[in-house]
């Protein structure tokens, strides 16, 4: 049976529409994962000697202090990226299946997910490197490795109800940020006691069959939690909520595109998905924090300055924008056959973007405590984004045709199919572009002409608006009829 559920995964994959740039990306993403691997082994073996070396610290002691933060980090990177550990199951129902068996599978296959080997890469090194040169016992260190093997695969299973009710995880989030500000504050260190609770398993490894145990019962728990949701009238059928009215009449003064701007608002006010996005646009405008205070020295470059401008001034153009039209992908079909024009459509888009950049830019002025030239890359930052990268950012959206499911927070950083040979190569004029503008006139005559010509730039981009949306509603023209296959293969 393992076999026949393979086999169809694997139809599925070279039968899709996209599937030549399916096969791009897996392999694109296979090679960060090589490079990722080679990070933590490279990290794994390094860190016994840079610990004990350079900080003059016991790396068994230390690491065993902040393993705390390393779970719950690593439970907190899988909630936004891991998928949910199940197939498409809607087709089996039908068939003659035992659903336990498909049940199993699907957590099966998270549990051969990268989000836990990885963690091998790292573990598997530095436990070896202990017993060879920190002459640790063999029988331990073991004990102490299926400890962590078995909290790391706890953090698998813990993610399923994590993803169910979001409550779970901003109780995580908030119990990392409380240590945190307690340790910085020296108010409370947890690490002193997490020391002692990891080096417990170690002192007496046989006290490492209660974390394989307590895996053991979560993984009954979620097998048990997708048992009672395996019904299309039940955990697959689609949240049904009571339809409120909302006029928003305010925004009539937009004309024909006040429908389209009405919709947006709706949909953002009422699905977990676009909330999220929103409150990632807000969190964008502390990310200037990391270039402009000159807390990480690689980053202390002038031309580091409108990098940062650009993403605190256009969070919101980036992770909205970027999925234009696929907000819409539920009802995509029935809007295209509607008489509407793709024009009004697209400039409802963009003038969102244009409202959420100029907000975020306001927003921003606190980063005149570092200097005039920081909240000045910013402001030209945002002229960049509202002259420029919002029409490079609709006209990306035409190549990417992955819907979105409105109730879940998958995916919320950016989805793999998102990314294509087209889109990989509008990342130039977004981002390469105005630095290598800024640094022609910084080397031209200092950082106010960088400023004034990256400016410049975008102030022609609004100039000739009318004659990119022109071009860009061609496009979009164009991908139509692919682009609602697409949302009907993928629906």
């Amino acid at each position: 049976m393992i076999g026949k559920f393979i086999s169809l995964e694997w139809k599925a994959f070279i039968r899709s529409s996209s599937f030549g740039s399916n096969l791009a990306i897996k392999i694109i993403m296979g090679f960060l994962g090589l490079i990722m691997v080679l990070y933590f082994l490279l990290i794994g073996v390094g860190a016994y000697f840079l610990i004990k070396e350079e900080l003059n610290l016991d790396p068994f002691v230390t690491i065993n202090q902040y393993l705390i933060f390393y779970l719950l980090i690593d439970l907190v990177v899988r909630y936004f990226l891991q998928k949910m550990p199940i197939i498409k199951i809607k087709p089996l129902l039908h068939l003659p299946i035992k659903k336990n068996k498909i049940i199993n599978f699907g957590i099966a296959k998270s549990m051969f997910s990268f989000f836990n080997i990885i963690h091998a890469f790292f573990f598997i090194p530095f436990s070896v490197v202990l017993i060879v040169k920190g002459n640790y016992p063999v029988i331990n260190i073991l004990g102490w490795h299926l400890t962590i093997l078995a909290l790391i695969y706890s953090n698998n299973f813990i993610n399923i109800f994590v993803n169910s009710k979001d409550i779970v995880f901003y109780a995580i989030l908030a119990v990392i940020l409380a240590f945190l500000g307690l340790l910085y504050f020296d108010v409370f260190d947890v690490t002193q006691y997490t020391a002692g609770f990891f080096k417990w398993f170690y002192d007496l490894p046989y006290l490492a069959l209660l974390p394989l145990i307590f895996a053991f019962i979560l993984y009954k728990l979620a097998f048990n939690y997708f048992r009672a949701h395996f019904y299309l009238d039940a955990g697959l059928a689609k949240e049904v909520k009571i339809a409120e009215n909302d006029n928003l009449t305010y925004l009539n003064r937009f004309g024909s595109m006040a429908t389209f701007l009405k919709n947006d608002i709706r949909l953002i006010k009422r699905n977990k998905r676009s909330k999220t996005t929103v409150l990632m646009s807000v969190l964008f405008i502390f990310y200037g924090l990391l270039f402009f205070t000159g807390s990480i020295e690689a980053y202390k470059g002038p031309f580091w300055r409108i990098f940062a401008g650009i993403f605190v001034s256009g969070g919101f153009l980036f992770s909205f924008g970027q999925f234009v039209p696929s907000w819409d992908s539920a009802y995509y079909p029935l809007m295209m056959s509607q008489n509407i024009k793709y024009k009004d459509y697209l400039e409802s888009k963009w003038y969102l973007m244009v409202i959420a950049t100029v907000i975020s830019t306001v927003l921003a002025t606190f980063y005149l405590f570092w200097g005039w030239q920081a909240y000045a890359a910013v402001v030209v930052g945002a002229i960049y984004n509202i002259g420029l990268n919002s029409h490079v950012v609709l006209w990306g959206g035409a190549y990417i045709k992955t819907p979105i499911d409105l109730t879940s927070n998958k995916k919320a950083f950016g989805d793999k199919k998102s990314f294509n040979a087209k889109t990989l190569l509008l990342i130039v004029p977004k981002l390469l572009l105005p630095m290598a503008i800024y640094a022609l006139g910084h080397f031209l005559h200092g950082e106010l002409l960088g400023f004034m010509l990256v400016a410049l730039c975008g102030l022609l981009g609004f100039l000739f608006k009318n004659k990119v949306f022109k071009i860009i509603e061609k496009i979009y023209k164009a991908e139509k009829y692919k682009t609602i296959a697409a949302y009907k293969e993928n629906n």
